[in-house]
């Protein structure tokens, strides 16, 4: 029945997502009643309404986030998504927020991080509703608006309001993710003084990324020389770029050399699939001959020890375990200027580790390099056994719809499931599918859409029967 009811409304879902993707839900300056900005408000209120349009009871939190729900009873079965986005980044092949459909995809930002599956949570609940299942608990879809950033929402509304009983997640991959490394972001600071000027390119500036759990996709550098050097930048550029298939350009203006740096952007969590346009300008920089100073001793040090690597091997933590696997190392965003440097990272470390030990590794690398670690955010790891009733439930579901016997997995990737106890990540990504979330041309299949929408309406029913 409930599959049936979703097959009917395919139009309602697609033109749904389409609708919500269309918003430009990036975090801005603050307003009175918006604390993330316009576009994110703009995505929370269409939620809201839509929610409302279909029966359920809805609740704004002062712009923070809202929920909406239906049922009855003292438990409550929570499925907490995200509508804010992370930039869109460049060289899409269609406007990011247009919603095309090229051969049964829908494309834009957020559509499969998380707008499509809050889309699909939404009609999930209304099919429940509809067909009047006999259900003795309240379903409650929490709409965050802050989960790329700094979960400002999160913490917002679990201050108002009790959190539900159990709840999963559509923001991952399937199956259940029944555990998730540790997340910091911290930033490298160094004080750049009493750079002499001798010999060699000097370093006016080097700028790049959007977001700490982005690998980014471009970033530039303006150095200054004199005419003489600019044939050597040319021929050391020419070599760097045979040997390493780097994506790199050069202009020059007056005595300022521009040095582009193309990479290929990723979710941080992921670095692999990625080009962190920020590393290769960096290991390229560290081949030039470079004023002395304390900012090419920094260039030097970020191509000795951070380079192209994505587990943080040769900056002192590279660990891993059995439960989840090695720690992940994405450079973000780098801010150089002539007075300071700062480098933002983001890692994900295992399960089994404690975030002092990622601290002791690098700063025993980092030694007497002036480099400094301020941290910006972090999040411990969470785990769930995998025999817990909750876990147990939804992997009934997971296997009976698709087939797949597959066990429960964990993964580097931070979810809402951290917001509250019992709580999991379950979806939307199906394995081998390939991971699109902040990067270039993101989609969801309509046909993925639809089949996550009755996976996730049989599981909030499973749950709430």
């Amino acid at each position: 029945m409930l599959e049936q009811k979703i097959l009917s409304m395919e139009h309602e879902i697609i033109q749904s997502t389409q609708e919500i993707l269309r918003i430009k839900s990036v975090k801005e300056k603050a307003e009175k009643g918006k604390p993330f900005g316009n576009g994110i408000n703009e995505a929370l209120q269409y939620a809201l309404r839509l929610a409302k349009d279909f029966g359920f009871e809805t609740k704004n939190f002062d712009g923070y986030a809202g929920h909406a729900e239906f049922g009855s009873g003292e438990e409550i079965i929570g499925v907490l998504v995200h509508l804010d986005v992370v930039p869109e980044g460049t060289n899409w092949s269609f406007p990011p927020y247009s919603a095309e459909i090229h051969d049964g995809k829908i494309y834009a930002r957020g559509a499969i991080d998380d707008k499509g599956p809050a889309i699909a949570a939404l009609y999930a609940m209304k099919a429940i509703k509809d067909l009047n299942l006999d259900i003795n608990k309240k379903i409650r879809i929490i709409f965050g608006t802050d989960e790329e950033s700094g979960w400002g929402c999160m913490k917002h509304y679990f201050e108002k309001e009790k959190a539900p009983s159990c709840a999963f997640t559509p923001d991952a991959e399937f199956p259940v993710i029944h555990g998730e490394k540790g997340i910091v972001i911290f930033d490298l600071v160094k004080e750049l003084r009493g750079d002499s000027f001798d010999n060699g390119l000097k370093i006016k500036s080097i700028k790049g990324g959007n977001r700490a759990n982005m690998v980014p996709d471009y970033c530039e550098a303006q150095l200054i020389c004199a005419e003489e050097e600019l044939e050597e930048v040319r021929e050391n550029l020419a070599k760097t770029l045979s040997n390493t298939g780097y994506s790199m350009e050069i202009t020059e203006k007056n005595n300022i050399i521009t040095v582009k740096s193309y990479g290929i952007s990723a979710h941080g969590s992921t670095p692999e699939q990625g080009k962190n346009a920020i590393s290769q300008l960096l290991v390229f920089l560290s081949r030039l001959q470079l004023q002395n100073g304390e900012g090419s001793k920094f260039v030097k040090l970020y191509a000795d020890k951070i380079g192209m690597e994505f587990n943080g091997e040769s900056i002192g933590c590279g660990f891993e375990d059995d439960a989840s696997g090695k720690l992940v190392f994405n450079v973000g965003v780098i801010d150089f200027t002539e007075q300071s440097v700062r480098v933002t990272v983001n890692i994900r470390y295992p399960i089994t580790y404690h975030l002092d030990a990622i601290y002791e590794g690098m700063k025993e690398v980092l030694g007497e390099s002036g480099v400094e670690i301020c941290e910006l955010d972090h999040m411990k790891p969470i785990y769930m056994p995998k025999d817990h009733e909750l876990v147990q439930r939804l992997m009934k579901v997971y296997r009976e719809i698709t087939g797949d016997q597959a066990e429960p997995i964990t993964i580097g990737g931070g979810t809402y499931a951290r917001a509250m106890e019992n709580a999991v990540a379950f979806g939307p990504l199906f394995p081998g599918q390939p991971e699109l979330a902040h990067q270039k041309d993101e989609y969801i299949a309509i046909g993925h859409l639809m089949k996550i929408t009755n996976i996730y309406a049989q599981a909030l029913y499973e749950l709430a029967k």
